[in-house]
């Protein structure tokens, strides 16, 4: 297979670890003879895999006990409308970071009364707002914790007034989470633990139900609360490459060490888009993500863009285009993005500095 070094937005670099053992669970699934995705999901066997899956998260982030962390399909999409659905009874409100913060926010305007407390749009996004006021009358507060367009980052857990909610669809597993926060935690699994397909959702149990609209079947938390993710036919591939993805996590020290691995690979990368003159990072430096790190041509060197790709590409970097909103250069750091492409893509700017002096 051809090496190269994916930086990758989503779908993302997943273990290779994780990618061999699956491949073996498509041959024959834990001796059945059948492949994973042909066994029964009400089998022993599958059964066994969704509550060592649902271990793994509550070891991995030390989920206290009253959560249960549920195994959805939708992606962080369905969730937008999900967490209003479950949750809006009055009002709720909003920290808009972005895209996906934005889509978030209009679903539930659909659903009732939903306010933004703050906004980063006038700058594109580049920042995350500080010293805005949670009204004490929302029924939540929703927050999306890495904006993987704009390269920002909440990278800590806010005390908050009311229940907190966050989309961590880019940056969960990456760096220490204190779930006892948060009422809910949801995402899209395509980043940090495992291929588009299956939706996490950690949800505190004595917080559904309240309110007394009604819920449709397949969007109420306590249908796949009650029916251990398995209401209806769970995306058994996607869960499985899931289990490996956070069994290998687990191999590496778990989430605290995968964090300082994060951290480092992070900063070598911001280092030399600071030092580099040809290179400007977007992002507000105390708001940069250490998942997606975003960056452009310096304005005296704008016409060389293309000139770079060319040059990444022939040294074997694959996903490092920014997104085509912003345009410029993302490269997506996650977990299982190695140092070694971290630092390959630091000697090609390196490269392209010395090349255009």
């Amino acid at each position: 297979m051809k090496a190269v070094h994916n930086f990758n937005a989503g779908p993302c670099v997943l273990p290779q670890e994780a990618i061999h053992a699956v491949i073996e669970s498509l041959n024959d699934f834990k001796g059945t003879g059948m492949s994973v995705i042909e066994v029964s999901h009400r089998s022993k066997e599958w059964d066994a895999v969704m509550h060592e899956t649902e271990a793994l998260w509550k070891e991995l982030l030390h989920i206290p006990d009253g959560y249960r962390v549920l195994f959805l399909g939708g992606g962080a999409s369905l969730q937008f409308l999900m967490v209003p659905m479950n949750f809006l009874q009055h009002k709720a409100a909003y920290l808009e970071t972005g895209v996906w913060a934005k889509k978030s926010w209009k679903e539930a305007k659909g659903i009732g009364d939903a306010v933004v407390v703050a906004s980063s749009a006038d700058t594109t996004y580049n920042y995350i707002p500080k010293g805005y006021t949670i009204p004490e009358d929302a029924d939540y507060f929703h927050i999306t914790t890495n904006n993987t367009i704009y390269g920002t980052e909440i990278r800590e857990d806010m005390v908050c007034p009311v229940p907190l909610i966050a989309d961590m669809s880019s940056d969960i597993m990456s760096r220490p989470v204190d779930v006892s926060k948060y009422v809910l935690i949801y995402g899209g699994a395509q980043k940090n633990v495992g291929p588009a397909g299956v939706t996490f959702v950690i949800v505190k149990e004595d917080a559904i139900g309240k309110v007394d609209r009604y819920i449709p079947t397949m969007l109420n938390y306590k249908t796949h609360v009650d029916n251990d993710s398995m209401f209806n036919t769970p995306p058994v591939f996607s869960i499985m490459m899931m289990n490996e993805t956070l069994k290998w996590l687990k191999r590496q020290g778990g989430v605290e060490a995968i964090n300082q691995r994060n951290v480092k690979k992070a900063n070598l990368l911001y280092e030399e888009i600071d030092r580099n003159p040809m290179f400007v990072g977007t992002a507000e430096k105390d708001s940069r993500s250490i998942m997606n790190i975003c960056f452009v041509m310096s304005p005296e060197y704008k016409d060389k863009e293309e000139a770079f790709m060319m040059l990444a590409k022939e040294r074997g970097m694959v996903g490092i285009k920014g997104h085509r909103s912003v345009g410029g250069f993302r490269a997506s750091l996650y977990n299982a993005c190695p140092m070694e492409s971290v630092q390959a893509l630091v000697a090609c700017m390196q490269e392209f500095e010395q090349q255009n002096r």
